[in-house]
């Protein structure tokens, strides 16, 4: 019976797929509301109370670090638990915290509600990932995950643009209240999805099992990492996207210095540039949408990573050589599309795959896994790249990061035939076992 229902559901096109919508609609809502609490949060520490660069960046951290510490824990439950209920409460949580930032007086409370919110944030990523796998058919799930990147990227675009005009117009407070709002609102849209998807697996209830049979924490975790471990294409992506991400953040983390070098530049190029590199992403998500970005997930990456760090090698040559004006705004505009571009063919088939080739009762366990691999390269790459551009300057730093980038990529396509003959093999063994 349900397999003649997932073969119906594939016959529907993506947008009649009512549960799918519901889910993107609130991802679209809270997004957009983030944007606006982030905003925000810059304006007030960096602005109004004037923080210092390692204070500011101690903001950073503490939204990273949740992911970093929590994410195999949090992917887990959402393994274990109802997935529905894990977003709900996780959006109803966040707008109570997000709301207590607006009497926030002083850097150690806004770091503590940071660092609360950091773990809701890290409690919904996998739910969300786990649900969007028991909704959608296999055959969909490229077009699910390249919609779902086109969301975040368009809140990317317009976001920081509207929240810039809500700080300017009714100050920074409104701002923490509409983004509190926006949680409620999505958590009551989250109320439209099903307890289980129509393509969840069965699992032996855990009542029914003896204490014998429970694993441990340590145990359930690592059937994630061992899952991955398992599948090279896959293990060879998480490697990839691990190390593309600790050498692109040395120089990322760092624009605004390089901006800086720039004599004369204006000072709304670096928003521009921003949102030009949402406006890239968002076309790289068109594109692999239609091409179907799990099939050749390591062409994608690899072919993405060299375009980053070429343009970020680039982009370092045109602001130490050029100058400020109209084709310098040029050149860096369409550097930042061409990187935004990049990010999309790298993240966006990545996550294809993951879906993919995960199978939904793993699916919490394994992006929590990922998660915190990822946030440990984000949380390392800004720090070496504080100390080089100490050293060397901003320019030298964009140099040897979008050449490491490229040289990443260029050697991932050369080792990707025997990655994916050996990924063959495994597979075909584990159907016969099967």
């Amino acid at each position: 019976m349900k397999e003649n229902q997932g073969n119906a559901a594939q016959a529907v096109k993506l947008t009649a797929n009512k549960p799918f919508v519901v889910l993107i609609t609130a991802q679209l809502v809270s997004n957009i509301g983030d944007w606006l609490h982030i905003l925000a949060l810059l304006t007030m520490v960096g602005l109004k109370w004037q923080a210092s660069p390692w204070e500011i960046t101690a903001v950073s951290l503490c939204m990273a670090v949740p992911m970093l510490l929590g994410g195999p824990f949090a992917g887990y439950l959402s393994d274990r638990m109802d997935r529905r209920a894990i977003m709900i409460g996780s959006d109803l949580v966040r707008a109570g915290i997000v709301a207590c930032l607006v009497f926030a007086g002083s850097l150690w409370q806004v770091y503590v509600l940071l660092l609360a919110k950091g773990v809701l944030d890290v409690m919904f990523s996998p739910a969300k990932s786990g649900k969007l796998k028991e909704l959608v058919p296999p055959e969909q799930m490229d077009q699910a995950v390249a919609l779902s990147s086109s969301i975040e990227q368009i809140t990317k675009i317009i976001g920081p643009a509207v929240g810039g005009l809500l700080v300017a117009a009714v100050g920074i407070s409104a701002c923490y209240i509409i983004d509190s709002v926006s949680y409620i609102v999505s958590a009551v849209i989250l109320l439209g999805l099903p307890r289980a998807g129509m393509f969840k697996t069965d699992r032996v209830s855990e009542a029914a099992e003896t204490p014998k049979l429970r694993h441990s924490f340590r145990k359930e975790a690592g059937a994630g990492l061992r899952l991955i471990a398992g599948m090279p294409v896959v293990l060879s992506g998480v490697v990839m996207i691990v190390a593309a991400l600790l050498v692109l953040q040395v120089a990322d983390s760092q624009t605004v210095t390089l901006f800086r070098e720039i004599p004369g530049v204006n000072a709304d190029l670096l928003g521009w540039c921003v949102a030009a590199s949402g406006f890239g992403t968002l076309l790289s998500a068109l594109v692999v949408g239609r091409m179907g970005s799990s099939k050749r997930p390591l062409v994608f990456m690899a072919t993405g990573t060299i375009l980053m760090g070429s343009v970020f090698a680039s982009a370092a040559l045109v602001a130490a050589y050029g100058q400020a004006g109209l084709w310098m705004n040029i050149m860096l505009f369409g550097s930042f599309v061409l990187a935004g571009a990049g990010a999309g063919f790298v993240l966006i088939p990545f996550n294809s795959m993951l879906q993919c080739r995960t199978p939904e009762a793993y699916t919490g366990r394994v992006f929590g896994i990922v998660s915190s691999l990822t946030s440990a390269a984000v949380i390392l790459g800004p720090v070496a790249g504080g100390a080089l551009v100490t050293v060397s300057g901003p320019v030298t730093a964009f140099i040897v990061s979008g050449m490491l980038a490229a040289l990443l990529g260029a050697s991932l396509l050369f080792l990707r035939p025997g990655i994916e003959k050996r990924d063959k093999a495994s597979h075909a063994l584990e159907q016969s076992v099967a």
